[in-house]
């Protein structure tokens, strides 16, 4: 950890979770990605289907705090078509000019 103007940097925890296999039996399906743990505020994300950027069917919260440290969560939510096309989904996350990622490989489930 560094300090920073008497604060502390701390990286975020990324995870991803990738659709229920009821979710991908219907119309569409959605990805999670969850930041939790980190400091200072400010943490970014972004999303990519096969390496090219998203931003159609993204929904970011805004960031919560408790006891200093943040977290958000982002859902990027698919249709089932652009599903079935797609095998690596990667949500990023900028924090404190770092760059921090959670990939999910739908051919490695």
């Amino acid at each position: 950890m560094t300090d920073f103007i008497g604060m502390y940097i701390v990286i975020p925890s990324v995870s991803l979770l990738p659709p229920s296999s009821l979710q991908i039996s219907g119309d569409s399906a959605a990805l999670l990605c969850l930041l939790s743990s980190y400091s200072p505020q400010g943490a970014l994300v972004s999303w990519t289907l096969d390496g090219s950027e998203v931003t159609e069917g993204v929904v970011t919260s805004a960031e919560s705090e408790q006891n200093g440290r943040y977290s958000r969560s982002s859902v990027l939510t698919l249709s089932k078509a652009r599903w079935e096309e797609g095998e690596l989904y990667v949500c990023r996350v900028t924090h404190d000019g770092a760059p921090h990622e959670a990939s999910f490989h739908k051919s490695l489930c």
